[in-house]
């Protein structure tokens, strides 16, 4: 755990000063953080060239990723589960580097996979290493990711439930430590050149009857969004281009897109920018109801481009957006509420329904604010039934979206007797 930790924080390290180097190039003056301020700025052309670039990079990448090994592809879940966590190696590491590349030219996709695949790289190489059991190997691999991905935001106590519950699908003391331990030190490493404070600003905002019954109210309208969602992205994914189809689907998707953040920069990167206004209480009704509507378009159509990247903060925007906007509409009905509190809760609900895991969405929320206890009850209530509705219509996960409804059925079967 300990080396595999280190190997998932180095790499973190190291792919986000590449995905810096490649924002401030594609969008000059730009830092993580600041790309939504550099693009409205920018010129049109700009917007146009760069997603195009970013296209033509995704297109050629994924033709030259495809000749790189056979097999199954390069899915951490579907390894986990039915390979044992194995991957193979140069093209799950050079999807990273594609994916960090292109997030920072400004596609609608999340920065934590790269690191979430080096990670289980990591743990996966580890494992041939010590030969150990195939049992082994797939805790060592999800912790690799969880890894990755506490590296990559600064939250190794999410990361680890992340990497169990989401990943390994079963919470129990003797899978939590080595996943403790592996998450800390990719955090501690990743130090090295990620910021280690809280991803969002936002106020420390306090409970009132008022937001409590609207989480309950909403709770079920986000896990049905979720639902929604969670299929249009597993449609994206089966219908990937193929052939030479692989080059001229991500140029024409990418262009598009490019011309469409024009006048919504906000679509541009990951959804990071624009989710911390909300959280803020800073973005307009209209703007909300727009980037609602095109954020999560944008990001299926990228994913049936065959372009590779995280889904993690795009669902956590997707929730901020339908928070804010459904809050705009209470706030008619009981004044009171910070209008940012609606976004944060929003974004909880729908990221704990997509990825079923609502443990692991309560504590990273509260690692990405730096707030422990001022909005957990609403928080606690809307991740509960938002992801109860969810799985009662759609047993799968956005993570789960490569896998075919006979995988789904095999991995519910086999995480039961885990679960009771």
């Amino acid at each position: 755990m300990v080396f595999t930790g280190i190997g998932a924080g180095l790499s973190a390290a190291l792919l986000y000063l590449l995905m810096q180097w490649v924002q401030g190039l594609a969008w000059p003056g730009s830092t993580p953080g600041s790309l939504l301020h550099t693009a409205s700025a920018s010129a049109p052309w700009r917007h146009v060239a760069v997603l195009l670039g970013a296209g033509l990079l995704t297109g050629a990448g994924q033709l030259v990723l495809s000749g790189l090994s056979s097999g199954n592809g390069i899915d951490i879940n579907a390894a986990i589960w039915f390979s044992a966590g194995r991957l193979p190696t140069l093209r799950t590491l050079g999807s990273a580097v594609l994916s960090i590349i292109i997030v920072g030219m400004g596609a609608s996709l999340g920065r934590e996979g790269a690191p979430k695949q080096a990670g289980a790289v990591f743990g996966n190489l580890l494992s041939e290493r010590a030969h150990l059991s195939d049992e082994q190997r797939r805790l060592l691999v999800a912790c690799g990711a969880g890894a990755g991905m506490s590296a990559a935001y600064g939250v190794p106590l999410g990361g680890a439930l992340f990497a169990l519950e989401v990943l390994r699908g079963v919470l129990a003391l003797r899978l939590v430590l080595p996943a403790l331990l592996a998450s800390v030190i990719a955090a501690m490493v990743a130090w090295l050149a990620v910021p280690s404070g809280p991803i969002y600003v936002v106020p420390a905002y306090t409970n009132s009857i008022s937001i409590v019954v609207w989480a309950i109210l909403i709770a079920p309208i986000a896990g049905v969004v979720s639902v929604a969602y969670v299929r249009a992205i597993a449609w994206a994914d089966r219908h990937r281009p193929t052939g030479w189809y692989r080059l001229l689907t991500p140029l024409i998707v990418m262009g598009a897109f490019g011309a469409v953040s024009i006048p919504f920069p906000q679509l541009l990167g990951n959804g990071r920018d624009i989710s911390e206004l909300a959280f803020t209480g800073t973005v307009a009704p209209l703007l909300l109801l727009a980037i609602l509507i095109l954020k999560p378009l944008a990001t299926v159509l990228f994913v049936r481009s065959g372009a590779p990247g995280g889904l993690f903060t795009p669902s956590l925007t997707l929730g901020a957006m339908l928070g804010g906007l459904l809050g705009e509409g209470w706030a008619l009905l009981w004044p009171g509420t910070p209008p940012g509190l609606y976004a944060l809760i929003g974004a909880a609900a729908v990221l704990a329904a997509t990825t079923q895991g609502p443990i692991s969405t309560v504590v990273l929320m509260i690692e990405f604010t730096g707030h422990a206890r001022s909005f957990i009850v609403p928080l606690l209530i809307t991740v509960s039934l938002a992801t109860l509705v969810s799985r009662l219509i759609e047993p799968r996960s956005i993570y789960d979206a490569r896998l075919t409804d006979e995988q789904v059925a095999a991995r519910l079967a086999a995480r039961a007797p885990s679960s009771a």
